[in-house]
């Protein structure tokens, strides 16, 4: 008794370590999921792990990310990408099936689950019933061997919905208000668990939206129970035989309780260029507006646009304002033709693109020159949408429309009466864009390589004391985006490491990643929650294979941590956060690694001081670091074994 639905189910998979927040533990995977962006490293890190098949009981490739195919590298990473889902017995999701968050919940959410995804927005699964984490590929590729996964465990906070929504207030208006409270770091190690009579008032993609954006406050996972509802969404898809109650005790006790009256919740907003600088929609309304998107995973579920299309039905879009709609999936698209709704999007004058992540992630739709663009994403982190300096907004759908009908931000409730969504108890469901594996092509599948698919670069174990340059100094909330961009070009070459790294830091220094070779590595600085943002752990390969050696910083968020550790870069934090104001970018230190404690004695020769960091991680991951990384433990376990 007492317990949280997340140590419940923590339990059920327990491999290593108790349940007390703070210890190391180690889970077993039950599903992993993959997508293209990151997919492609995280396979050839589970080919370099000689194991024959995945051991998981279900593991999932996704294409959804780079589809734009302007040239041969994209094609040939997603023929590698099904033909190793073929050998390995993983079920591969052909380009245009969907948003693998979106076509997960849809077709393979299961309450009481573990999911491990190499992507930062895997949480949305959470709004099942499961405990769904991202990670870095080579995580999810040690997970698919047989690995459990390894992590601090979370303090779970308690989140107490109570009463209901008003009509044109959204869960997305949910997620934004956690965000103003918590922050961007707020969540950092903890768990976000929903409870109270004002759950049941949201629908499972609804539910899927704020555990969605629970990322952007830095939690590990967000979580809602199984009830009603679940039953009835699986029974839409299909599926209501997998269906299973799941709940919290009634005196479960939570390290925090965060109250929540949803009835109290207003339309909200966030500002240019963080996901925490909301305000309410009426606070800068009459704002024009040159862009608004819809779609991602947070936001591109049937539900969500049977209600663009009910707001648009018989109107038309601004003059002024560029309107796409992206489906979260094929099955999204079809329901919505089905039924008639696609045609009230078209006749509005909006752009329906391809079911994928696209403009989310830099890949089209950029906006033009210093335009202000309303996306109903999760991220709206400087640059990100292709265009350096637009100023992109995150909003409900709600928002997004009044704000294409009109061409300037304006408070939804002001569009008239809130329209009845009829949604089907039974979905169009369709599983064709799906390669399921079979005994036939199982171990006996040639793996394709195109010319941009180039080897892992292999890491020496770690050096007993490590010198240096201070090659850069930045400070606070510093994104994978800003570490390592996103963008067509940039990401077709996430196969290709030597190539991908002259990216690096490109945004902010320009000459980071010639300085970096040049210098044979060195230090990186950095403020609080270095490394925000996506699970590309490219952020994290990229700088090593330029030589960094270690990352000082303030904090660390949780994801690109791991990354760090796992590719045997040392991730230290200030002892005091006041000897980062001392230390330039230029100098010269030195840190002897030839036992590491928990506080370390850093020598800066350049000015002849010296200060203290801490190496707050478990000996399992000193391990690793000494062993030059993860990939490189895991051979000497195998090899051991």
């Amino acid at each position: 008794m007492n317990k949280t639905l997340s140590e419940k189910i923590f339990a059920n998979h327990l491999v290593e370590g108790k349940l007390k927040a703070t210890e190391h533990v180690g889970l077993k995977i039950d599903h992993t999921l993959t997508q293209d962006s990151t997919g492609t490293l995280a396979y050839l890190e589970f080919q370099a792990m000689g194991v024959s098949k995945v051991k998981t009981q279900l593991s999932l490739s996704f294409v959804d990310h780079n589809m734009l195919q302007n040239d041969f590298r994209n094609a040939d990473d997603h023929r590698y990408l099904q033909s190793v889902a073929a050998n390995y017995g993983i079920v591969f999701s052909r380009p245009g099936n969907g948003i693998c968050h979106q076509v997960y919940l849809e077709r393979f959410a299961r309450p009481g689950f573990t999911l491990l995804g190499s992507d930062s927005h895997t949480p949305t699964a959470g709004g099942m019933g499961m405990i769904a984490i991202g990670a870095g590929g080579l995580d999810v590729a040690a997970a698919m061997a047989g690995e459990p996964f390894y992590l601090e465990m979370p303090e779970i906070v308690g989140i107490k919905l109570t009463g209901t929504l008003s009509p044109f207030v959204s869960a997305k208006d949910v997620i934004l208000s956690i965000l103003k409270r918590l922050t961007v770091k707020g969540g950092v190690n903890k768990i976000l668990e929903y409870f109270g009579e004002g759950v049941k008032t949201l629908s499972v993609p609804e539910r899927g939206t704020i555990t969605n954006m629970g990322t952007e406050t830095g939690a590990t996972t967000s979580i809602f129970p199984s009830d009603e509802v679940t039953r009835l969404f699986l029974k839409s898809q299909d599926r209501e035989n997998q269906w299973v109650p799941l709940t919290a005790d009634p005196d479960a006790v939570y390290s925090e309780v965060i109250d929540l009256d949803l009835k109290t919740v207003e339309p909200l907003i966030a500002l240019p260029h963080s996901p925490d600088n909301v305000k309410t929609v009426s606070e800068v309304e009459d704002t024009p507006v040159d862009q608004v998107c819809i779609g991602s995973c947070t936001n591109s579920s049937l539900h969500d646009l049977k209600l663009v299309a009910a707001l648009l039905k018989g109107k038309k879009i601004s003059d002024r304002v560029s309107l796409t709609i992206s489906p979260g999936s094929r099955q999204v698209l079809e329901n919505l033709a089905a039924s008639g709704d696609l045609i009230h999007l078209i006749r509005a004058g909006a752009r329906i693109i391809e079911n994928a992540c696209g403009p989310c992630i830099g890949i089209g739709q950029a906006p033009s020159s210093g335009a202000v663009s309303l996306r109903t994403f999760n991220r709206n982190f400087k640059g990100r949408s292709g265009t350096q300096d637009a100023k992109v907004y995150l909003v409900s759908p709600e928002t997004a429309v009044a704000a294409a009908l009109y061409g300037k931000i304006v408070d939804p409730r002001k569009l008239g009466d809130y329209p009845q969504l009829s949604m089907p108890d039974k979905l169009f469901v369709n599983d064709n864009m799906f390669i399921f594996p079979t005994p036939e092509t199982i171990g006996k599948t040639e793996i394709i390589m195109g010319p941009n698919i180039k080897p892992l670069p292999a890491f020496s174990p770690l050096q007993g004391t490590l010198k240096g340059e201070v090659l850069l100094k930045i400070g606070d909330n510093i994104s994978t985006d800003d570490i390592l961009p996103g963008g067509s070009e940039i990401m077709a070459l996430r196969s290709n490491i030597p190539e991908i790294s002259n990216y690096t830091f490109c945004r902010l220094d320009a000459d980071f990643a010639k300085r970096a070779l040049q210098k044979k590595g060195g230090f990186i600085i950095g403020g609080e929650n270095y490394g925000q943002g996506s699970s590309r752990e490219h952020a994290a390969l990229a700088p090593k294979y330029l030589g960094i050696k270690a990352v000082i910083a303030k904090s660390f968020a949780r994801i690109h941590l791991a990354n760090l550790i796992n590719f045997g870069i040392l991730p230290l934090t200030f002892a005091d956060k006041q000897d980062y104001d001392g230390i330039a970018q230029g100098d010269s230190l030195e840190l002897d690694t030839g036992k590491l404690e928990r506080t370390l004695t850093v020598k800066d020769t350049t000015i002849g001081l010296t200060f203290q960091v801490e190496l707050d991680i478990s000996e399992l991951d000193k391990a690793m670091i000494q062993a030059g990384g993860k990939l490189a433990a895991i051979k000497q376990k195998q090899q051991s074994s």
